[in-house]
């Protein structure tokens, strides 16, 4: 991974940006992970490269996924949308998602690793260069306007959420706690209050405790007041209390597993019903 500059030391507080820090915090992360899915599909065998992962996509397209965005980050010309479509294909991004994997799907697992390792190298040395004004300018992104700083927080998201399906694809679990994870759940704790309140339907009066057990531990409380909304400590005992992994916590609300099945891996107190019916509407993700 490419080192990243730092404020040089005779720029006073005073003069620095306060966005610089944030900015350098959310490059490296991107690097770093980065790095870590390049690493993990260098040690893939062929026969793990043509697992499947998700519906309608094998390693090689996951793969194709990321080096597509990234590669439409740089401003490449976006390919075709072919007019033959798989069922697993239902919105308007994931056909344009469907393009540059079918566009790419005839290079071999070396020839796209080397694609990711270029493309990821020309995303790491633009996105250093840019001002803190850019980085953090108004910009669409999958979650809707907001700015492109939200936006490649989003990408850490995305990463490191395709970087787990793999990992579950070939039996090789990892990088599921420390920087880039904390990062992948502040995406999922920032929008807590609209899975429970609206996926999970919470009643009105009630209150919630997710306790994640590992490799992150963290304590989430959600009140339900008008609009579900995440809060430091409840002021009691909650209504229903969920804890589990980190890891499956995550691969729930990517809806990544099947939510009926993963309660065996689930402990419920309190309202048991509850708990039961929030535990399995975690899924927020398109």
């Amino acid at each position: 991974m490419s080192e990243l500059p730092s404020v040089p030391a005779d720029v006073t507080a005073s003069q620095a940006d306060p966005r610089d820090a944030e900015q350098e915090r959310i490059v490296t992360l991107l690097g770093q992970e980065w790095s870590v899915i390049a690493d993990l599909l260098a040690g893939l065998t062929r026969e793990q490269w043509s697992l499947p992962v998700l519906p309608g996509w094998d390693v090689h397209d996951v793969l194709a996924h990321l080096v597509g965005t990234e590669r439409t980050l740089t401003g490449a010309k976006h390919p075709q949308v072919p007019d033959q479509l798989g069922e697993h294909v239902r919105n308007d991004i994931a056909r344009l998602n469907e393009a540059w994997i079918v566009a790419l799907r005839e290079l071999s697992d070396a020839q796209l690793l080397a694609q990711f390792r270029t493309v990821t190298a020309q995303r790491l040395a633009a996105l250093t260069a840019m001002t803190a004004d850019d980085f953090f300018a108004p910009s669409w992104t999958p979650a809707g306007n907001a700015t492109y700083d939200r936006f490649m927080k989003i990408r850490i998201f995305d990463c490191w959420m395709h970087e787990q399906d793999i990992r579950a694809a070939v039996g090789t679990p990892g990088n599921d706690g420390g920087a880039v994870a904390d990062q992948a759940l502040a995406e999922v704790t920032g929008a807590l209050g609209y899975i429970i309140g609206k996926r999970g339907q919470a009643p009105q009066g009630s209150s919630v405790r997710i306790t994640l057990t590992g490799p992150i531990q963290r304590e989430l409380n959600v009140v339900v007041a008008g609009k579900a909304q995440l809060v430091d400590a409840l002021a009691g005992e909650p209504t229903a209390a969920i804890a589990l992994s980190s890891s499956l916590f995550l691969r729930l609300t990517g809806g990544r597993e099947d939510a009926r099945a993963a309660l065996a891996r689930v402990e419920l107190a309190g309202d048991v019903g509850l708990g039961r019916q929030l535990a399995t509407n975690l899924a927020f993700t398109i």
